[in-house]
């Protein structure tokens, strides 16, 4: 395929599909397009919602997907906030013939971490959306479908039931920010990343001061992070 390939990134989240088109260097060639994700996450309902985010941005030569749960040779195994019939569900193939182009999926969380980890030591990327999305990356490298989300944290709680969606409309923002900084604190000693990326949708309402190898991600790096599942032949 050309150098010059052009790149369709699709996010699928739990609340909203988005995407853009990306020149060969990674570098938007569009706006985002976005739609809310219908109810119920069926993957035929979703598929129908992403033929209408992807038809007005253009032609494109390949596609790559950041789907939020276990993808495993273009299989999802899971989308807890999705749906069950997502288990077993062929999205690389069912994407190739529904757009006639070659197709990368990947963790949601793994695609975002792409589009901003500096490629040095630890970096770990917690996704505050939906759910709760993780990815851990060692000296750039991508350690694929650690679920830490769905792993015991506190009070019965899986991390994603601590701080997901459903979470912060439960308690509200002030103790949900106090709830997120838990998070950091008991991730920081089992992991002692260099660096921790906070991305998704509700990271913008946290207002707590984050220790200093705790940064806020731009969450268009969901989508610019798609090149990166095309660097390998």
């Amino acid at each position: 395929m050309s150098q010059r390939a052009r790149t369709l990134a699709i996010d699928i989240g739990g609340t909203g599909l988005k995407a853009l088109v990306l020149d060969h260097a990674g570098a938007p060639l569009t706006d985002r397009a976005r739609e809310e994700t219908p109810k119920p996450s069926t993957p035929t309902a979703v598929l129908e919602v992403l033929d209408r985010v992807v038809a007005p941005l253009g032609a494109f030569d390949r596609v790559s997907v950041g789907f939020p749960g276990v993808v495993v040779d273009g299989v999802t195994h899971s989308a807890p906030n999705l749906g069950a019939e997502w288990k077993g569900f062929p999205l690389v193939d069912t994407l190739k013939r529904r757009f006639a182009k070659p197709v990368r999926a990947l963790n949601d969380a793994g695609v975002q971490g792409f589009g901003i980890v500096r490629g040095k030591g630890t970096e770990l990327v917690l996704t505050l959306g939906t759910g709760m999305g993780f990815a851990l990356f060692v000296d750039g490298r991508y350690v694929p479908n650690l679920e830490l989300a769905h792993h015991p944290f506190r009070k019965g709680k899986t991390y994603e039931e601590y701080i997901g969606a459903k979470a912060l409309e439960e308690v509200g923002k002030k103790a949900w920010n106090r709830r997120v900084e838990r998070v950091i604190a008991q991730i920081q000693p089992v992991f002692n990343p260099t660096t921790v990326y906070l991305g998704g949708g509700n990271a913008k309402k946290l207002k707590i001061d984050l220790p200093a190898n705790v940064k806020i991600a731009d969450n268009v790096a969901g989508l610019l992070g798609g090149i990166a599942l095309w660097r390998d032949p």
